[in-house]
């Protein structure tokens, strides 16, 4: 997706080999023409798969999962990180490890919204390690529902989190995958095949 490399090269900033921080368009400050733009082009993706719900985590991935959700025309579900005086414990939990943080937190979502026979499709900012993905599919398969797949925003391709979703057999749709972010610079790639 051009539009979204292009932001990624002009404004991320390289923190490490392994950190890009995009902030100022994907999960601080949102830029909300390329979410429509992110959302539209995952909407196209998935319009054949009979979607009935978007499930994301909070919160940099709400953004992009409202957009695609609107074009579908279905509901947008968030797993939470925190547990709110609101949420019963009628409750999908799964442990997500973050890297990042070096921590574990446990994700809920409320039985009332995922169902069985529900179609699922995940959205996520980030794919490094999988593990988000993998909390999510947790709850999904809790519920009985079905994943028709995962759109990822920004996929680090030099992690194991793609070839480990992958592997499961599951249809991974990244917009954008950082080959490298040696010395300093963003390489991407158009095409995970081209890898």
């Amino acid at each position: 997706m051009k539009e979204l490399h292009e932001k990624i090269v002009q404004d991320g900033k390289v923190l490490s080999e392994e950190v890009l921080k995009v902030d100022s368009f994907l999960n601080h400050q949102i830029d909300p023409p390329l979410m429509q733009a992110i959302g539209k082009e995952f909407a196209e993706r998935f319009k054949e798969d009979g979607v009935t719900k978007v499930l994301t985590i909070e919160s940099s991935g709400i953004a992009p999962s409202m957009m695609c959700g609107l074009l579908l025309e279905v509901p947008v579900i968030f797993a939470r990180k925190r547990k709110s005086l609101t949420m019963s414990d009628h409750l999908y939990t799964a442990g997500v490890y973050s890297f990042t943080k070096k921590e574990t937190n446990d994700i809920s979502v409320s039985k009332d919204f995922l169902k069985k026979g529900d179609k699922v499709l995940l959205i996520d900012d980030f794919l490094a390690n999988g593990q988000a993905v993998l909390g999510l599919l947790d709850i999904i398969e809790q519920a009985e529902a079905e994943l028709v797949g995962v759109g990822i925003v920004i996929e680090k391709g030099f992690q194991p989190g793609g070839d480990l979703i992958r592997d499961k057999g599951i249809r991974v749709e990244s917009l954008a995958i950082i080959e490298s972010l040696q010395n300093g610079k963003v390489v991407l790639t158009e095409n995970r095949d081209e890898r």
